[in-house]
């Protein structure tokens, strides 16, 4: 995330004026719903560029990563600071697509407002209800921009009503269009009673309200006024009255309202058109908080006791840590300033780690440009280099006033793959990369599989492992070979059975002599018994016996995958006076189990997991359908509020890779699921046959 904060430079940011002059926003949206074309257009609108990129030229500003220029969409969040009637307003473009939600999730911890952006002709899409439930977790005020009003289906009435119906949002609207489709044109501002019809991006001509519009602009102006007399007595009384309400008691309320999460605003354009950013702007700064509108920072210390900073310049530092990228001159750390001062230089400390950090560098950035700064104050948002250990989630502040803020969460990746660098060479530089990539996104995973020895990546989707990959590709130059993860397979005792384990070795000098006797049996938990009586085995090679056979657990006899469930039950034996030792144990229970394979034989055994399934419900007997043919068993269903059925049953996880994209595209991405571990079931003999015949296959290879 390419983040920035205001000049040091800039006087009017010093103090409680500053603050309240200033605007941290997001602009969130489902996938295509225009977005960073919305950006774009305020970028020229402002000042801030010259020429327009557009996002299907793969030219959009904000949009710098070379996979978001092929793609056309936006996958790490960027932002840049505008200027807009004396504010400065950060601006950050978050992603729209299902895989990228961490992006948004870790913005959202640092706004104080967005702007949810819908598509005139689609409404609330499955993103959009996402990313809303995200800014409402966060608190965040919004505001809804319905964009795309030149578009073939738009009609604004229909997507206020998804609003309403699907977000359960007070959604009002304080502007309506002039015309749709091919004939929208302008807006009729309601709160001013103005209609305007628009030239050009910066060109608008101020027209009479048309004659055919006049009933529904006062039908739209009524409910907007009861709507905010509502919520404040004196705005009421005055409004019951017949009196005509104050514009600035107006705003006043209605910006209240809208900080309280109350209403939210609908204004409404085409960005593509150059139509409706400079109201949307004004929007912005009129309803939309300033940090100062937060008047403390809550935190703990500590030992775990609640504290609070003002959200000041003069107050202690404390800032969060949000997001760390990859970079040739070290990692860049993204800072939310919630209060104090920081400098260039400074020294901070970092409660989690319990240790000092050095502030190097500072800068402001617009999406990947840079320019080096001094300070940052309250209510910013800054980058900075030279921190060694802080990550996602810390909290920096000074030892002497210690606070730690409210961490992010993110959701764990959903699906995996295995990958190899095509040159053997590149193993540890494929390391190091893997671990820079997992510093910027803490959504991605990645490690080493104990027993089959692949490297395993794991992320949100396939869009973001792919991504990923392509970035070790073109960023790390590291070429690798991607797979599909191979599944943790264990293996278990067919029977009990009762076996003798003799190792007896006489060879000249001191022998090598023990015997066990282990009965064997199937248990729900792998365990070891020790039933000897009489000294028939003494108590100090007991242990060695233990511990020979969790090694053979471990190592999976000829197979090669680990055994689990097992009880050793060991009842006799015998001992050499002389020629006994801890080694000579052991081997006898590596051959008594060896043994145990050959009389009981083995069962192949699978992860099984519990898995709950999300769906709106008209899709409710299609998703049932689809884990059914993964062999799944289904145990429950649950209707809850909204039209959403939830799915509750176990699955092997052998038959749930990319199950993400299939339940996304089956519920046209509503849908969504979760799984666990519950224990591990006997594989149908058939397909074990098929997994043993690969396991062969993979170490002849080898």
């Amino acid at each position: 995330m390419t983040m920035t904060s205001v000049h040091s430079k800039d006087k009017a940011s010093a103090g409680s004026d500053g603050l309240r002059a200033r605007r941290n926003v997001g602009i969130l949206a489902h996938i295509d719903a225009g977005k960073t074309t919305v950006t774009e257009r305020i970028l020229k609108v402002t000042g801030r560029i010259h020429r327009v990129g557009e996002v299907h030229d793969g030219a959009a500003t904000m949009d710098y990563l070379e996979a978001e220029r092929e793609r056309g969409i936006t996958i790490t969040a960027a932002a840049v600071n505008v200027n807009w009637n004396g504010h400065t307003i950060t601006i950050i473009d978050t992603p729209g697509h299902v895989d990228f939600t961490a992006e948004v999730e870790r913005s959202m911890r640092v706004l104080d407002g967005a702007v949810c952006v819908f598509d005139a002709s689609e409404g609330v899409e499955p993103q959009s209800e996402t990313v809303w439930r995200q800014a409402a977790r966060y608190g965040v005020p919004r505001l809804c921009f319905i964009n795309k009003m030149d578009k073939a289906g738009a009609n604004f009435f229909e997507a206020l009503t998804s609003i309403r119906e699907k977000l359960g949002a007070c959604a009002i609207p304080v502007q309506l269009p002039i015309g749709r489709e091919g004939e929208f044109r302008g807006i009729v501002d309601l709160v001013h009673m103005k209609a305007h019809v628009y030239k050009s991006l910066e060109e608008r001509i101020e027209i009479p309200i048309p004659e055919e519009m006049k009933a529904e602009v006062r039908a739209a102006r009524t409910d907007m006024l009861e709507s905010i007399a509502e919520r404040d007595e004196s705005l009421l009384e005055l409004y019951l009255e017949g009196k005509e309400l104050p514009h600035g008691e107006l705003i006043r309320v209605l910006r209240q309202s809208v900080i309280a999460q109350e209403v939210h605003p609908v204004l409404v354009g085409s960005a593509l058109r150059d139509k409706g950013i400079q109201r949307l702007l004004d929007a912005v700064v009129a309803f939309l908080p300033s940090p100062m509108d937060i008047a403390t920072v809550p935190g703990t210390n500590e030992d775990g006791e609640a504290v609070e900073h003002p959200a000041t310049p003069e107050a202690p530092l404390a800032a969060l840590a949000f997001k760390t990228i990859h970079d040739r001159t070290g990692d860049l750390t993204f800072l939310r300033l919630y209060s104090g001062v920081l400098r260039r230089g400074d020294s901070v400390w970092n409660p989690r780690l319990r240790q000092k950090e050095r502030v190097g560098r500072m800068m402001i950035m617009k999406a990947n440009d840079r320019e080096p700064v001094e300070e940052a104050r309250a209510g910013e948002i800054v980058a900075v280099l030279g921190l060694k250990s802080s990550t996602t989630g810390d909290t920096l502040c000074t030892k002497e006033h210690v606070v730690v803020l409210e961490s992010m969460d993110f959701p764990d990746p959903v699906i995996s793959v295995a990958i190899e660098p095509k040159n053997r060479g590149d193993r540890d530089k494929l390391g190091e990369a893997l671990g820079a990539l997992g510093r910027e996104d803490p959504s991605f995973r990645h490690g080493t599989d104990a027993e089959t020895k692949d490297t395993v990546i794991a992320g949100m989707g396939e869009l973001h492992l792919e991504v990923i990959v392509n970035r070790l590709r073109s960023d790390f130059k590291i070429d690798v070979d991607v797979g599909a993860p191979r599944v943790a397979y264990r293996q278990t005792l067919r029977g009990p059975c009762d076996v003798e384990g003799r190792h007896v070795k006489q060879s000249g000098g001191r022998g090598q002599f023990g015997v066990v006797r282990i009965r064997f049996s199937r248990s729900d938990e792998s365990a070891f018994v020790d039933s000897i009586y009489g000294g028939a085995i003494p108590r100090e090679y007991i242990p060695a016996v233990a511990k020979s056979l969790t090694a053979q657990y471990q190592k999976g006899g000829t197979e090669r995958f680990p055994f689990v469930g097992v009880c050793a039950e060991l009842y006799d034996g015998k001992a050499h006076s002389v020629d006994s030792s801890e080694m000579a144990f052991q081997e006898a229970a590596r051959l008594a189990f060896e043994n145990a394979i050959k009389t009981a034989g083995t069962t192949l055994l699978e992860p099984v997991m519990k898995i709950v399934v999300r769906t709106p419900s008209v899709q409710l007997g299609d998703v049932i359908g689809s884990i059914n043919a993964r062999r799944a068993m289904v145990e429950n269903v649950v209707e809850l509020e909204g039209g959403v059925s939830e799915i509750h049953g176990r699955v092997p996880l052998a038959e749930m890779f990319q199950y993400a994209t299939t339940l996304r595209s089956m519920t046209t991405g509503r849908g969504n699921y979760t799984m666990e571990l519950d224990g591990y079931a006997r594989v149908p003999e058939e397909l074990a046959q098929e997994v043993r015949r690969e396991a062969r296959e993979r170490r002849e290879k080898k």
